[in-house]
């Protein structure tokens, strides 16, 4: 296959190109961390719906993202690459249908339709939304990092900024929503609930919800163009037009040790990420009984994230990606030892331990997508074959396969300890499992994400330079 080419004519690389892809991650993030964060929330507690078919439901649909992942990473491999170049023109594309689906999931108009019906809106509009059109967009997205420079030192920059773009949508998101949706819980007859302590107890209100899911929508969409006008391709990346040979293919994926690290730490990163993020809903309103907290997590969480990202590009080219990796897996993983040990009942001590948390995810979070990069100009030093959209797809495929499967899990553990039958959903039985859950599931993905990592992935700091020369003295030292 013929290298990729750079053209000279084009501005350079610069800070519009970091801030239009920051702004590719806060508009995918904005739908994508309020699914994550208040869909199981809001179909359990509003519209009634089991959490473990809740949970199945996104299982189903990650599953699914097997096939449309990799369908959309070949059809990026195989497109033109026009004027606007070859990955851009899907965020152009798309952009509307992911921001009309992401609001339609919140459909609190339905709370009194038959269960059936909402079983059924829950899985059409989630699979749309996670299978269909969030696939449609962030594949071509992920995949623009190559395009935009051969730089490796660049690409560490846009998977920085891409990591502030997605915190900024986290932090958005965990302090403005909670604020809003979380209302005062009454009685039929309009007395307020208290709970053992006389506090008034908060729930979530399926109306807030929806507006909330329709304003983050409108924001996505808009976010998405400034992505699609502020960014350049300059890497001409030619099209694949070679037919797939699917046999060769896999046995390809199965001998790329970097590819099956990166997809195993994705999966289990998510599923450990996610699963924090999302019983942090039924931490802050059922275990502490102080929904309106979780908002102050957002403010923890982006000003730890953007001092560390303020320096982990100088620390990435002194360290390595991998190493850095490592390192904050293993700090993320002992802070949660630790919380699982105290089980404190204050909820400013969790947001201590949430902190804590947030500095081993701020140190490996930024680094995380320029991973796959590597593996991208590992591929094609190793073989001469180079597959930006179909690498970048499978590694998709395992994020969102990773929150799918933190959906079920969370769903079943929640089911376990008995949440769905508990006529007192603020029980200290119930709130006790809860804790556990929230501690005990990411302490074991990171730490099994530090050991994937540094037994299982190849590409340290000395294998990447060398790549990267290699690859420029193939490309006439662009």
């Amino acid at each position: 296959m013929a290298a990729p080419q750079a053209t000279r004519t084009l501005r350079p690389f610069g800070l519009r190109d970091q801030f239009g892809y920051l702004a590719g991650n806060f508009a995918g993030d904005f739908t994508y961390t309020l699914c994550t964060g208040f869909m199981m929330k809001f179909y359990t507690d509003v519209l009634g719906v089991s959490a473990v078919i809740v949970g199945l439901a996104m299982t189903v649909a990650q599953i699914l993202d097997a096939v449309t992942d990799l369908g959309m990473g070949q059809i990026c491999d195989r497109a033109p690459t026009t004027e606007q170049g070859k990955f851009r023109p899907w965020i152009r594309r798309i952009a509307g249908p992911v921001s009309l689906i992401s609001f339609l999931m919140y459909a609190s108009w339905i709370k009194e339709a038959p269960m059936t019906l909402k079983i059924v809106w829950l899985f059409v509009t989630y699979l749309l939304y996670s299978s269909v059109f969030y696939t449609m967009i962030i594949i071509p997205y992920g995949s623009m990092a190559s395009a935009m420079s051969n730089d490796a030192l660049d690409r560490t920059k846009l998977s920085n900024w891409r990591h502030v773009g997605g915190t900024l949508a986290v932090t958005v998101i965990n302090f403005i929503v909670p604020l809003v949706v979380y209302v005062d819980a009454t009685n039929p007859d309009g007395s307020l609930i208290l709970n053992d302590a006389g506090e008034v107890i908060q729930s979530l209100n399926g109306t807030r919800m929806m507006l909330c899911g329709l304003v983050f929508s409108i924001l996505s969409f808009v976010l998405w163009m400034v992505c699609y006008f502020m960014t350049t391709e300059r890497v001409k990346i030619p099209s694949k037009n070679e037919k797939l040979n699917i046999g060769a293919f896999i046995n390809n994926l199965f001998h790329n040790r970097g590819l099956i690290a990166i997809v195993l730490l994705i999966i289990v990163q998510e599923c450990s990420n996610s699963a924090f993020h999302r019983m942090s809903g039924y931490m802050f309103d059922n275990y502490f009984r102080q929904g309106k907290m979780q908002a102050i997590t957002s403010p923890v969480e982006t000003i730890i994230t953007l001092v560390i990202a303020a320096c982990i590009v100088k620390i990435v080219a002194k360290v390595g990606k991998k190493e850095i990796t490592v390192t904050g897996c293993l700090i993320s993983a002992a802070v949660f030892a630790i919380a699982f040990v105290m089980h404190t009942s204050n909820v400013y001590s969790w947001l201590v331990i949430y902190g804590g948390v947030t500095v081993g995810l701020a140190l490996f979070n930024p680094v995380t997508f320029a991973l796959v990069t590597d593996i991208v100009d590992d591929e094609e030093v190793r073989t001469g074959n180079r597959m930006d959209g179909t690498i970048y797809s499978v590694y998709s495929f395992g994020r969102k396969f990773g929150s799918a499967l933190s959906s079920g899990v969370t769903g079943m553990m929640l089911s376990i300890i008995g949440y769905d039958s508990a006529p007192d959903k603020y029980a200290p039985s119930l709130t006790d499992g809860i804790y556990n859950i929230s501690c005990v599931v990411p302490l074991i993905g990171f730490v099994l994400m530090a050991l994937i990592v540094g037994v299982l992935y190849p590409l340290n700091k000395k294998r990447v330079d060398s790549n990267v020369a290699i690859l420029k003295e193939r490309h006439g030292g662009e």
